[in-house]
């Protein structure tokens, strides 16, 4: 499956944006997706998940209720929507792709086979 992430953006502290993740080459429906984030010397960082049902989802403690995963199926799309954005917000934002995640490992970065290109977010005034 291809993945291609986009929607990132300049946006003031407060602000808000959705980032979207389109796939090609497989349903997405197979398959357990990801947002993960990376800034400069530092390792990639989880920050949400949901799994193929959409039922579940799954988000890191520095969220706090701000970010929203979801997908939609029909049109091969996940979604992150970024709400109350701080500057430590700033990163490029990835999304990924696994058919078979067990849910331990749902949160680790090398758990997933397939990446998008990442989307830069920069939350600045």
């Amino acid at each position: 499956v291809q993945l291609q992430a986009f929607g990132g953006g300049l946006v003031q502290p407060g602000g808000s944006l959705r980032l979207s993740c389109a796939a090609s080459g497989r349903t997405l429906s197979n398959y357990n997706l990801g947002w993960f984030r990376q800034t400069p010397g530092k390792e990639r960082e989880f920050a949400a998940a949901i799994r193929r049902s959409g039922s579940n989802t799954y988000y890191a403690d520095f969220v706090k209720g701000r970010f929203t995963i979801s997908r939609d199926n029909a049109k091969n799309t996940v979604y992150l929507r970024l709400n109350s954005l701080k500057p430590e917000d700033t990163a490029v934002y990835y999304c990924a792709a696994d058919p078979s995640l067990i849910l331990s490992t749902i949160r680790t970065w090398t758990a997933y086979d397939y990446w998008g290109q990442g989307t830069l977010v920069t939350v600045s005034s």
